[in-house]
């Protein structure tokens, strides 16, 4: 009996220990048809992509990292995705997939590739900048990120060049509001503008002509020791200049002056005036 007993036992372990085998076998065979699974979407992605079909191309892609998101076949996958959207210029769309690559993958190798990829997202939508700086700002921004922390790399030498042309872009916005309150004599509105491009865009085309007009404002207003101060920077950098030229004959001629005491009188009365309103 008890022989029988420990037969029936021995069956037992026999019997679990198989199904344990089974099971590891099935578990498996599901791995390998999820690999399966997850190359076949990524071909299929690639097949779509190159037949013009970029949403189910991206879908496909969004499939392969739902499948396996560890993986180093996921976020390669999500950078297709995004790169089929740019390609077609869904940049909104695009943007979304690398952020998201961004904020998943930080420490991944292209992620000098997806920073490079999302500022020319925000490059690309550059529509007016004198209404809207959302996009230029945000694509200095990465533009920037990747000269720091990319520095050899060829994306950097390309966002160097953008960097600059953004300057220019920016540098113009400046200029374009100074003389707008040069125009309507608003003078220390227009200064402003003018000292900014001077400070934040001295590389820019736009230098020469911010110098002279602070040499034409600062004379008009009696500010002698500032309009020299700005019209020997002039000279110093720019002397065969035409703006330069223009300022020497500010600075030796007899130029109206504005009484600067009494502009800003005018300006303290308008804000009382203002103020009073909501006593």
């Amino acid at each position: 009996m008890k022989i029988f007993n420990f037969l029936i036992i021995i069956l037992i372990f026999i019997s679990l220990a198989s199904c344990s085998k089974k099971e590891e076998k099935i578990s498996l065979i599901k791995e390998d048809n999820l690999e399966m699974q997850m190359i076949e979407a990524y071909n299929e992605g690639l097949k779509e992509f190159n037949r013009g079909d970029i949403f189910f191309a991206a879908k496909k892609f969004n499939e392969v990292e739902l499948l396996y998101p560890q993986s180093a076949w996921a976020p390669r996958s999500t950078l297709m995705a995004a790169y089929v959207y740019y390609s077609q210029l869904y940049f909104n769309e695009a943007i979304i997939e690398l952020e998201r690559f961004l904020d998943k993958y930080k420490n991944h190798k292209n992620t000098d590739y997806a920073y490079y990829l999302l500022a020319i997202c925000h490059y690309n939508q550059i529509v007016d900048e004198k209404k809207d700086l959302g996009e230029i700002l945000k694509a200095k921004t990465y533009f920037q990120i990747i000269i720091k922390d990319f520095p050899s790399t060829d994306f950097a030498e390309d966002s160097k060049f953008k960097l600059e042309l953004i300057e220019e872009i920016l540098a113009s916005k400046e200029l374009y509001l100074a003389n707008y309150y040069l125009d309507r004599e608003k003078w220390i509105p227009a200064m402003n503008r003018f000292k900014k491009i001077v400070n934040d865009y001295d590389t820019t085309i736009y230098i020469e002509e911010a110098l002279y007009r602070l040499v034409e404002l600062n004379y008009k207003l009696g500010l002698t020791d500032e309009a020299q101060k700005y019209a020997a920077v002039l000279g110093y950098n720019y002397q065969s200049s035409e703006w330069y030229d223009s300022s020497y004959k500010i600075l030796n001629r007899d130029y109206k002056k504005l009484d600067i005491k009494k502009d800003i009188e005018k300006e303290n009365s308008l804000l009382k005036r203002f103020k009073d309103l909501f006593k």
